[in-house]
């Protein structure tokens, strides 16, 4: 089956996995944040009206994935921060594991302009998977929703 560039949202039992997929590492972690979104809200009603800077480590790519999604979420549960844009993402090796440097924008919640989907509780492990295929990057996780 032929991946397409982007991110899209699987049915997984009584779970939805995320499958974001892009043409460099850090083009598919961008894709894996906006995946996020896409399962709580419609993310082309978010709107890039702030920024914030987000930095994570990880011991390993799935470490580093988990923990920079774990950040992101993070905005979304203390502010109610939406993102819609992934920026000037730099994944880059350390001696002991990885960091992951990007800035993201979006926009607070707004109920009369936000779709309400699914809440996502927090991020797991589950079906976390990180691989090339076809030249591509391919990046899946399953949140705890």
């Amino acid at each position: 089956m032929e991946k397409k560039i982007g991110f899209e949202l699987l049915p997984h039992t009584a779970d939805i996995t995320v499958r974001a997929v892009g043409r460099s590492l850090e083009e598919a972690f961008a894709y894996a944040v906006i995946g996020l979104f896409g399962v709580m809200t419609n993310v082309e009603s978010i709107e890039p009206r702030e920024k914030r800077e987000v930095t994570a480590e990880g011991f390993d790519l799935e470490n580093l994935l988990y923990n920079f999604l774990e950040k992101i979420l993070f905005l979304f549960d203390t502010e109610q921060f939406l993102v819609s844009r992934v920026d000037n993402i730099a994944i880059e090796p350390q001696p002991d594991g990885y960091i992951v440097k990007a800035t993201v924008s979006g926009e607070r919640f707004d109920p009369e302009r936000h779709e309400s989907r699914v809440l996502v509780k927090a991020i797991t492990y589950h079906g976390m998977r990180i691989y090339q295929e076809g030249g591509l990057y391919v990046v899946e996780y399953t949140p705890d929703i």
